[in-house]
């Protein structure tokens, strides 16, 4: 069975870097676009009894999750063998559990629209939480954006690296980093009275005169990385860094980025950046999505694609 790769329009630019990297072009979709901006995608070539890669990562807006669905439909409806749906970042993740009175799930609303469009398998990367993949009744390739920002920190060099969490939520993934390069873990513990907007922050952890790397999966609208690495500064830090997969960056994100005491907010190319902002440097996660592909076409483990932390 042949592999067929295709992209949804939002995620095009990633698509062309993943399929030159694997070594074949992108399929042809087509788009049927009616006056109320109803869209109809349809694919452009056969792919009867092929392995179908579809990608689109599921950032605002909702139209780029409803295009994906309408494109998973369409390849299983062409008889496709498999329809793998390719999400490096995976939208709606955030709300992945009832923490309040009379809110929806949309993490696991989205798994099962997933499955019931037709997709047989799904990769995606560093999911705003683990437990996640559980939401799905199919196969869940949950690749790790460490396996583009080690390197990039071993290339950093730094001397006194230390490792902090801009949230008590996000320790588990600043320790593994920690554990990794045998570096200290710091913790900025935040409280919120509404989303996106925080009342106070206090830091837990010694970090004078050590080069502090921030770990998060996303950055949205900058201000707990922001305001966090305003405390590490405040608390003798050398330099403050930090690494986020996604690249929400909403809002002022970009300005406060830039105005920040951050050296450089480092992340991946699963979001497309709006503005070129010096302080933001983008890695790109198109080999390993490739590499993935391969793996799972020829029908072996993907162990060697995560690095252990």
């Amino acid at each position: 069975m042949a592999v067929k790769l295709f992209s949804g329009r939002a995620t095009t630019y990633l698509a062309e870097k993943i399929a030159d990297a694997y070594g074949e072009p992108l399929g042809r979709v087509d788009y049927q676009q009616f006056s109320d901006g109803e869209m109809s995608p349809f694919i452009g070539e056969s792919v009867r009894g092929h392995d179908v890669f579809v990608i689109q990562s599921t950032f605002a807006p909702a139209e780029n999750f409803m295009e994906l669905l309408l494109m998973i439909d369409a390849a299983k409806r062409a008889s496709a063998s498999t329809v793998n749906v390719i999400i490096p970042y995976f939208g709606y993740a955030r709300q992945d559990r009832k923490d309040k009175p009379r809110v929806a799930i949309a993490a696991k609303l989205i798994a099962n629209l997933l499955s019931a469009a037709g997709a047989t398998r799904v990769m995606t990367c560093d999911l705003h939480a683990d437990q996640i993949q559980g939401f799905f009744d199919i196969p869940v390739d949950h690749l790790d954006g460490n396996y583009i920002f080690v390197p990039y920190l071993k290339s950093l060099n730094l001397s006194n690296i230390m490792f902090a969490s801009p949230d008590v939520g996000g320790i588990k993934r600043a320790r593994s980093f920690a554990k990794f390069f045998n570096a200290e873990l710091a913790v900025c513990d935040k409280y919120r009275k509404e989303a996106n907007k925080i009342e106070a922050m206090r830091l837990i952890g010694e970090v004078e005169g050590k080069d502090v790397i921030l770990v998060d999966d996303l950055v949205d609208t900058g201000g707990t990385l922001c305001k966090a690495a305003s405390l590490l500064k405040e608390k003798g830090a050398s330099s403050v860094r930090a690494i986020c997969t996604h690249p929400v960056l909403s809002g002022k994100a970009y300005e406060n980025i830039q105005g920040s005491d951050l050296v450089e907010l480092v992340v991946s190319d699963t979001i497309p950046l709006k503005q070129n902002v010096s302080k933001i440097k983008v890695l790109t996660v198109s080999d390993l999505f490739a590499k993935a592909i391969r793996k799972i076409h020829d029908h072996e483990s993907i162990s060697s694609l995560f690095i252990r932390l």
